[in-house]
């Protein structure tokens, strides 16, 4: 009968026995794949030790890779100062309009165009063929891009939060503080927007936030009130010492408020306090680098008041940021304020990874307590 059969409908028969062959290889898949154990398909069991051994030597080698980058960084900083120095204190923080690396205000009847000026050169983009008066902000190429650039890699994912306008940061490892059973965060300048500080509370499970700002009463309006609770807020100051007890507004170092508040570490210190920041981080920093001990926060987002500040006395506050082992990863001019002001962009935003100590960026194994260890 099945002789006859094949050929009487061989065509029949041939797809017949396709879909029959099909579908035992579609059962014995399903099988092995619901039992791991199977010989056809077997999928080792997971080792916790051994995947907490692998993220350690691949957050160790990034953190060396990135490093190996910087210090090219920091030779390259120190070819350029003996370019256009040689010494600190011969170069100018904003240079003039006629100085190179700057661009021209000028007025043009025919044709808008952008001069760059640069050392035996001129470029020019034609944006236009109608007469204007055009006005530019003299752009920090020596100062900012060149001699400070943000050339550490955050060895995990950077996310910008907040507004894309004056007020939002962008943060190296996110997913990191995301189950942190004990998140810390500092939030120094609230001002009228926290949408950052909504951000981050809407992202992470556990993280709470600590804000100071004597100009207002309070976060913004942009924190849920389901999110509330997770925040608490003070209208103090950030200084390099404590104010008198008797002071309007009250000012405080970070380490007193830290000391008040029962912390020994901070997972994301933000600081925008109009150019209290230079003071405030040195009297920070300083006894941290007598004791040789690390920084207690992980990371920090700071916009930098530049101003007037002269270059050499800027560039000794950097370095010393570079010694406790802060390293930037990302930076952008505040262009708001170089739109309304039409001035240089002295208001410029950063972010800095700590390298050194035990921190959440420089921790992959697990949170600082075992027992709420979650293995990925």
């Amino acid at each position: 009968m099945p002789a006859t059969i094949w050929k009487r409908h061989p065509r029949y028969s041939i797809v017949l026995f396709v879909i029959l062959i099909a579908t035992s290889f579609i059962l014995i898949l399903s099988g092995s794949i619901d039992n791991p154990d199977s010989s056809l398909y077997h999928r080792p069991h997971h080792n916790p030790s051994a995947t907490i051994m692998s993220l350690n030597d691949d957050i160790e080698q990034r953190l060396e890779r990135s490093e190996k980058y910087y210090n090219k960084a920091l030779k390259d900083r120190k070819a350029l100062l003996d370019r256009f120095g040689p010494r600190p204190e011969d170069v100018v923080t904003f240079p003039d309009h006629d100085k190179p690396y700057t661009i021209c205000t000028f007025r043009v009847a025919h044709d808008i165009s952008i001069i760059i000026a640069m050392p035996s050169r001129l470029f020019a983009l034609s944006l236009g063929t109608r007469t204007h008066s055009v006005t530019f902000s003299r752009p920090s190429f020596l100062f900012g891009r060149n001699f400070f650039p943000a050339a550490f890699n955050c060895p995990y994912e950077v996310r910008h939060l907040g507004t894309l306008a004056d007020g939002g940061k962008w943060v190296c490892g996110l997913s990191r503080m995301e189950r942190e059973p004990d998140c810390v965060v500092y939030s120094f300048g609230i001002s009228g927007d926290s949408t950052f500080e909504s951000e981050l509370l809407q992202n992470t499970d556990h993280c709470k936030i600590w804000g100071y700002d004597f100009s207002v009463g309070g976060f913004a309006d942009d924190i849920p009130k389901s999110e509330r609770w997770r925040t608490n807020f003070q209208p103090y100051g950030l200084a390099g010492k404590d104010s008198a007890p008797s002071a309007d507004p009250k000012m405080y170092s970070l380490q007193s408020l830290m000391d008040m508040n029962g912390h020994d570490h901070i997972d994301l210190l933000k600081i925008d306090i109009e150019g209290w920041e230079f003071e405030a981080l040195e009297e920070l920093i300083k006894p941290y680098l007598v004791s040789g001990k690390p920084l207690p926060f992980a990371q920090l987002q700071l916009e930098m008041h530049v101003l007037d500040m002269r270059f050499v006395k800027f560039l000794g506050w950097w370095q010393m940021l570079e010694t406790a082992g802060l390293r930037p990863f990302w930076t952008e001019p505040n262009l708001v304020y170089i739109d309304y002001t039409r001035a240089t962009p002295s208001l410029t935003e950063y972010s800095f990874i700590n390298i050194k100590g035990d921190n959440v960026l420089t921790r992959p194994t697990k949170p600082r307590h075992a027992h709420d260890a979650v293995y990925v």
